[in-house]
C-alpha cells in the first residue's frame, strides 16, 4: 500500500461482492421510492378522476407490491452493507494490531495511545466508506429516476433537476478541502489526547511518587482543549456545509413544485401529474442532501485511512536477518555508541560470567537494550557480534534464541507459576523446572502456596509480591537456557540472604563447569558480583575500569562507593 487512498481502494476491492449486492439492492429501493409518487399520480388520473373501481384496485395492488419491493430491497441491501462494514472494521483492527505486535517492531512516531486510537476508532471510520459508496450510488439513482419521470411529465421540470442538481453539488464541493483538513486535524488531536491519557494511566504510580500529578493534569488539560477546539472547528464547518446544502436542496425542490403548480393551473399537466411532481420534489430533498454530505463522510474516512496507512505502510524496525547462529556464546562490542553509551569496547569470552557495574543508571539501561537485539542497527553506532556473527544479521528469531535479556522491570502473565516459568521452555521436564526454581530461589514462592506450581498468577503478576515476581521471572529466564543471558538488576526486590542464594544459583545453573553459556550481570549487588569471573565498570558511557570484584573493591574508591553497602 501507499497512503490512505490505497487503503480505501483495497477496502472497496476486497468487499466488492457484498458491496455490489448491497449497492444494487439499495439502488433498487430508491427506484421503488421514486415510483411511489408516480403510482399515486397514475391512481388519481386513471382511477379517482374516472371513477374506475377496477383500475383503482389494480393500481392499489401494484402500489402494495411496490412497497413490498422497496422494503425488501432496503432490508437485504442494508444487511449486505452492514456486514461488509463490520467485517472490514474487524479486518483492519486485526491488521493494525498485527503490525503493532510484530516482533520486529514498527517504525512509527505514534505513541501507544495514538496506536490504540488507530486500531479502534480509525479502523471503524475508514470502514464507513463501504456505507458511503452505496448511499451515493443510491442517491444518484434516485436523482436520475426522478429526472426521467419529470422529463416524461414536462421537459422543463426534468431539465430543472438535471441541470440544477449538478450545479448545486458542484458549487458545494468547493468546501470539501476545508472539511477534509478540519476532519484530519480533529482526528489527529483526538489521537494525541488519547495517547497522553494512556501514558498518564500507565505512569500514574511514578507520577504520584514524584508529586507531578498537577503538572501532568495540566498538560493533559491543554491537549484535551486543543482536541475540543479542533472538534468544534470540524463540527462548525460540517454544520454550516450541511445547513447550506439542505437549504439549497429545499429551494430546488420548492422551485420544481412551484412550477408544477403553475403548469397545472395552465393546463400543461394533469392533477395526477401535479401530485407526482410534488411527491418527487419532496422525495429528491433526501438524495440531494445525501450527495451534499458526501464530502464530510469521505473526509472522515480518508483521514482515518491516512492514519491507518501510517501503521500499515510502516517499515519494521529490525531487519529480517537470517544468518544462522554459530553456536558459540562469546560476545563482542566494538565502539558501540547508543544513547548514553559512547564508544564501548567489550568482549565476553565463551562461558564467562561477567559483571557490569554502571555508575549511571542510564548506561546500564542502554547496554541492556542494545544487547537485546530490539534496537534497530541504524539507531546505534558500532557493531555487536555474538559467536562471531553480527547481532543484527541473526534476525529476530535467532537473536532471541541466542541472547536473552531479562530487563529490570519484568511482567508475568495470567496463568500459573508453572506456566510462567516454562513460558520460554514449554518442553522443560519436572527436574528442569525444579532446578531453575532452586537456582532463582523461587522454590520459596512455590512452597508458600498450597497449590504449589499450580498457584494462580493474575495479570502482570499482581497476585505476587515484588520479590516473588522477580524470582519467578528469573526462573523463567534460566529455564530458557539461552547461550547468552543478560540480567539487569535481577535481585533488587529480595533480601540479602535470598540474594546470596540467587547468586550461587545463577553461577551453578549457568556455569557448572561445562562453561557452555555466557552470562552478563548488569548490577551493583556485591552478592552477585562476588560470583563473577570478571567485572567491568561503566562511567560516563565508557569502560573506566576492569578486574575482579575483590580487586576493584580493594583498589578503586569509586567502585567501593557504588557497590559496597
Amino acid at each position: 500500500m501507499a497512503g490512505g487512498t490505497a487503503v480505501l481502494r483495497r477496502t472497496l476491492a476486497r468487499n466488492r461482492g457484498r458491496l455490489l449486492a448491497g449497492t444494487a439492492l439499495v439502488s433498487l429501493h430508491q427506484v421503488a421510492e421514486t415510483a411511489v409518487p408516480i403510482a399515486i399520480g397514475v391512481i388519481v388520473d386513471r382511477a379517482v378522476e374516472t371513477g374506475d373501481v377496477t383500475a383503482l384496485i389494480v393500481w392499489l395492488s401494484a402500489l402494495a407490491v411496490l412497497f413490498v419491493v422497496l422494503t425488501s430491497a432496503w432490508r437485504f441491501g442494508a444487511r449486505f452493507i452492514v456486514l461488509a462494514v463490520q467485517q472490514e472494521a474487524h479486518r483492519l483492527r486485526v491488521e493494525v494490531a498485527g503490525r503493532i505486535l510484530d516482533p520486529r517492531g514498527v517504525r512509527t512516531d505514534l505513541r501507544a495511545g495514538e496506536l490504540l486510537t488507530v486500531s479502534t476508532s480509525d479502523a471503524d471510520k475508514e470502514a464507513w466508506i463501504l456505507d458511503v459508496v452505496p448511499r451515493v450510488a443510491a442517491a444518484l439513482t434516485a436523482m436520475v429516476a426522478s429526472a426521467i419521470a419529470l422529463l416524461w411529465i414536462d421537459v422543463t421540470l426534468g431539465l430543472a433537476v438535471l441541470v440544477g442538481a449538478p450545479v448545486m453539488l458542484g458549487l458545494l464541493q468547493l468546501a470539501a478541502p476545508l472539511i477534509t483538513r478540519r476532519a484530519s486535524a480533529q482526528q489527529a488531536t483526538t489521537a494525541r489526547a488519547a495517547g497522553m491519557a494512556t501514558d498518564l494511566v500507565s505512569g500514574l504510580r511514578p507520577l504520584r511518587g514524584i508529586g507531578a500529578e498537577a503538572t501532568a493534569a495540566r498538560r493533559y488539560r491543554d491537549v484535551s482543549r486543543d482536541a475540543l477546539a479542533a472538534t468544534m472547528r470540524a463540527a462548525k464547518a460540517t454544520g454550516v456545509f450541511v445547513g447550506v446544502s439542505m437549504t439549497v436542496s429545499a429551494l430546488l425542490a420548492v422551485s420544481v413544485a412551484g412550477f408544477a403548480g403553475w403548469f397545472a393551473l395552465d393546463g400543461r399537466i394533469s392533477v395526477g401529474e401535479l401530485i407526482t411532481v410534488v411527491g418527487l420534489s419532496q422525495f429528491i430533498v433526501e438524495p440531494l442532501g445525501m450527495l451534499a454530505r458526501v464530502p464530510g463522510f469521505y473526509a472522515n474516512a480518508r483521514a482515518s485511512a491516512d492514519r491507518l496507512a501510517l501503521v500499515l505502510d510502516a517499515e519494521p524496525l529490525l531487519p529480517a536477518g537470517g544468518t544462522p547462529p554459530s553456536g558459540a556464546s562469546d560476545v563482542e562490542l566494538r565502539a558501540v555508541a547508543y544513547r548514553s553509551l559512547a564508544g564501548v569496547d567489550l568482549t565476553v569470552a565463551p562461558g564467562e560470567l561477567l559483571g557490569v557495574v554502571a555508575y549511571r543508571p542510564e548506561d546500564a539501561e542502554a547496554l541492556a537494550d542494545v544487547l537485546s537485539g530490539q534496537v534497530p542497527p541504524d539507531r546505534y553506532d558500532g557493531e555487536i557480534r555474538v559467536g562471531g556473527v553480527p547481532l543484527a544479521g541473526l534476525g529476530l528469531t535467532h537473536a532471541r534464541r541466542t541472547v536473552l535479556v531479562e530487563p529490570h522491570l519484568t511482567d508475568l502473565f495470567a496463568g500459573t507459576v508453572h506456566s510462567n516459568v516454562t513460558a520460554g521452555a514449554p518442553d522443560a521436564d519436572h527436574a528442569a523446572v525444579q532446578h531453575v526454581l532452586w537456582a532463582s530461589a523461587a522454590v520459596d514462592v512455590v512452597d508458600a502456596h498450597p497449590a504449589g506450581l499450580d498457584h494462580e498468577v493474575t495479570d502482570r503478576g499482581a497476585s505476587l509480591s515484588g520479590g516473588q515476581r522477580q524470582r519467578v521471572a528469573l526462573a523463567r529466564a534460566l529455564a530458557a537456557q539461552a547461550p547468552v543471558m543478560v540480567l539487569h538488576d535481577p535481585t533488587t526486590a529480595v533480601d540479602a540472604v535470598t540474594e546470596h542464594a540467587i547468586a550461587a544459583g545463577i553461577a551453578t545453573s549457568r556455569h557448572d563447569g561445562v562453561r557452555a553459556h555466557s552470562t552478563i550481570l548488569v548490577t551493583s549487588s556485591p552478592a552477585l558480583l562476588s560470583v563473577t569471573d570478571r567485572v567491568v565498570v561503566l562511567a560516563d558511557g565508557h569502560i573506566a575500569a576492569e578486574g575482579t570484584h575483590a580487586g576493584l573493591s580493594a583498589t578503586d574508591e569509586n567502585y567501593r562507593k557504588a557497590v559496597l553497602r
